[in-house]
């Protein structure tokens, strides 16, 4: 593909290329040789843009100019996404089922459906058009499923739990586990509470390898439109999460946890039950949220707080040796000084 057929299906300009120049893929900016595009989405990394192999360097409108072919872009990292689907398009598999597959009569499966090898759908499903279920996934009785739905090898969907279209579950996620409750009987032993209510997942949602969406007691626990969900989550009963939300590797959310609108969870981020996450929040890795958060806040550490302030605690902690020294030293020749008087 010429260089310029790329910038005409990506929406950019070309900047230094008026000789045609052949594109055969994509690579990152240290690894790149000739023939591939990479991409820069920060000006700190203008010497890089400028020493890599790379025959031209994706950038945004406000990069700086330099002397080699350059593919400006509004939205620079979204150009380099939608190059790598250009020279690598996801395969389509063929329709059909599989002769390990288990698929219960009363079940009713869309058009150019593929059901992979030991697949179960148990009664009482309804699944849409164009799905693909990869090898050992189960979908358990009562399920509703939209369109477009795509489960990689051992995903599960539990009873009952409802699923909007483009849905993507990655290996092993769980959608609508019993959630995790118990109450202590007369004798001190821990009784199930049973998990009644359904986990429901919006349109245009993914969630990755080994996430786990648990099913609501009562009620129900959702998850909104276009929110994607990382590898190793843990959303616990009767959570509500808004749309476009990101939830990072190892985000835990206790029960009955509400988060809003284009949120940002880093990975490991922990919130505890019965909070309340407000709309465009962003929480840095690791931290712990005991308490509601209002809309737009950056929160960091534990007990989280406010991000500056934590930045500012931070670098205090790191000078705590020396400030512990010097007021020994001050309190010591305080001292001295009433002992003279």
């Amino acid at each position: 593909m010429k260089l310029q057929e790329l910038a005409h299906r990506l929406g950019g300009r070309l900047e230094n290329a008026s000789a045609p120049i052949d594109i055969v893929g994509v690579a990152g900016i240290e690894q790149a040789k000739p023939g591939q595009v990479t991409f820069v989405a920060n000006s700190k990394y203008a010497a890089s843009a400028r020493s890599t192999s790379a025959s031209a360097v994706i950038v945004g409108d406000d990069f700086p100019a330099i002397q080699r072919p350059l593919l400006r872009h509004g939205n620079p990292y979204l150009a380099f996404a939608q190059a790598i689907d250009i020279f690598h398009p996801q395969s389509r598999r063929s329709p059909g089922v599989h002769l390990t597959a288990i698929i219960h009569s009363s079940s009713k499966i869309g058009k150019r459906a593929v059901i992979g090898p030991y697949v179960v759908i148990e009664e009482d499903v309804e699944i849409g058009d164009d799905c693909t279920l990869l090898a050992h996934v189960v979908i358990y009785p009562g399920v509703r499923i939209g369109n477009n739905f795509f489960a990689h090898a051992h995903a599960a969907v539990r009873e009952s739990c409802v699923l909007g279209d483009n849905v993507i579950l990655q290996n092993g996620a769980v959608v609508g586990a019993d959630g995790f409750g118990f109450a202590k009987d007369d004798k001190g032993e821990w009784r199930k509470i049973s998990q009644s209510g359904p986990t429901v997942v919006e349109n245009d949602v993914e969630i990755q390898a080994n996430a786990c969406i648990d099913r609501a007691s009562v009620g129900e626990t959702r998850i909104g439109r276009g929110t994607k969900v990382d590898n190793l989550v843990q959303v616990g009963h009767g959570s509500k999460v808004g749309e476009r939300t990101l939830l990072c590797a190892q985000v835990g959310l206790a029960g009955s946890t509400h988060v809003g609108n284009d949120v940002i969870l880093a990975g490991q981020v922990g919130v505890a039950g019965h909070c309340s996450i407000g709309n465009g929040v962003i929480a840095t890795a690791q931290s712990g949220i005991p308490n509601d958060v209002p809309e737009g806040k950056v929160v960091s550490g534990y007990p989280a707080i406010d991000n500056r302030q934590w930045l500012r605690a931070v670098a205090i902690f790191s000078r705590l040796p020396e400030l512990a020294r010097n007021l020994r030293i001050s309190r010591k020749g305080s001292t001295t000084q009433e002992t003279i008087k």
